[in-house]
């Protein structure tokens, strides 16, 4: 996914020490152990793309015993280079970041530094240099997942459903990235409901819960009774918008209803499920590999359902929310897709105007 950047809060309760800018205090200096640094393009505190990368780093701390470090470059990409070059020149064995938005500084960096290892966490680039290793994920296929849970929401007995046969996506920008999740869901929903249609919504922005509710209200009053949230920080603007006018909703990147019971039960018991990037996972076996002097870099690895990359959360809210005859149809349909019986267009590949065609198509 195209950098799904944080919301702006630069407050975290992670354990791994975090602040904006370079001035981040360093964690368990003692000789020998593996140094790990993750540069966030953004802010945590999304809850989203960019926390579980973070999730991902305290992962790396807890459990290979590194020495980590996260640092929070903010939002002004002007600072996001130099600020590379800042870390790289310090002794840190491996460095991660993640998105599109930043690979092609990121990969320089990597050339002007082959004695490092690189990550990066979130790419659709393909090219690497020796020293790094990218990652990408089937959004197109978990996505596929969430409109058909979608889909069966929408006609459903369950309590907060309407009788209209609509549903509905936030993105925070009209770019590959994000219609890749949109192409997926579509077609998901699709599969299970010929006759669905959707309702389609950019947000223009990575950073605005406000735009995200906003946006929001206006399908949720429209006749929409479940949004897919693909909108990092924005996106917490549909959360609200649901609450408010007690609708469904589906997180994006991580569980999204499990990091917001403990806060706003309410509010979370509205988020029928998420589709997860298993971020966190992933970060934490790339460095495992390092360490074990195992991974390959100078490539990318796509991971999806049979590499355990991607998945949606199946927690007690979806247990106990969605209906257990509903839970196995999805069931039925993720394992199309791990057999490969059933195929999904990615948007990454397509023409703005094939994408556009795709929209029109079920437009309400």
């Amino acid at each position: 996914m195209i950098l799904v950047t944080a919301c702006g809060s630069n407050s975290s309760n992670n354990s791994t020490g975090t602040n904006s800018g370079t001035n981040t205090a360093e964690e368990g200096s003692a000789e020998g152990k593996l140094k790990v640094v993750l540069l966030i393009p953004g802010t945590l505190g999304d809850k989203s793309f960019f926390d579980a990368a973070n999730n991902g780093l305290q992962k790396v701390k807890a459990e290979l015993g590194a020495e980590t470090k996260v640092v929070e470059m903010g939002t002004d990409k002007t600072k996001w280079e130099p600020t590379f070059n800042d870390i790289a020149a310090e002794e840190w064995d491996v460095i991660i970041s993640g998105g599109s938005e930043i690979t092609e500084m990121f990969n320089a960096t990597a050339e002007a530094n082959p004695d490092k290892k690189f990550i990066n966490y979130d790419t659709d680039i393909e090219e690497a240099p020796a020293n790094m290793y990218n990652m990408s994920y089937s959004t197109n296929e978990v996505s596929f997942l969430a409109g058909a849970v979608a889909a069966l929401a929408t006609k459903s007995d369950m309590p907060n459903a309407n009788p209209e046969n609509v549903i509905g996506f936030v993105g925070g920008m009209d770019i590959p990235g994000i219609n890749a999740f949109l192409v997926g869901y579509i077609q998901g929903a699709q599969y299970v409901d010929p006759d669905v249609k959707v309702a389609v919504s950019y947000a223009g922005d990575f950073v605005n819960p406000a735009k995200g509710k906003e946006l929001s209200l206006i399908q949720y009053n429209s006749g929409v009774d479940v949004i897919f949230n693909v909108a990092g920080g924005t996106g917490l603007g549909i959360f609200d918008a649901a609450k408010e006018k007690t609708k469904y909703a589906i997180g994006v990147d991580s569980d999204q209803a499990a990091l917001l019971k403990d806060t706003d039960p309410e509010k979370a018991n509205l988020i029928v499920t998420s589709a997860i990037k298993k971020i966190d996972s992933a970060i934490l076996g790339a460095v495992t590999k390092i360490q074990d002097g195992t991974l390959e870099m100078g490539k990318r690895d796509v991971l999806g359902f049979v590499e355990e990359g991607v998945g949606i959360a199946e927690n007690d809210i979806y247990k106990d929310v969605f209906p257990a005859d509903l839970q196995a149809k999805v069931e039925e349909v993720k394992q199309k897709l791990i057999n490969k019986e059933v195929t999904v267009d990615n948007a990454m590949g397509m023409e703005t105007s094939e994408v556009e065609a795709i929209r029109n198509a079920v437009k309400p």
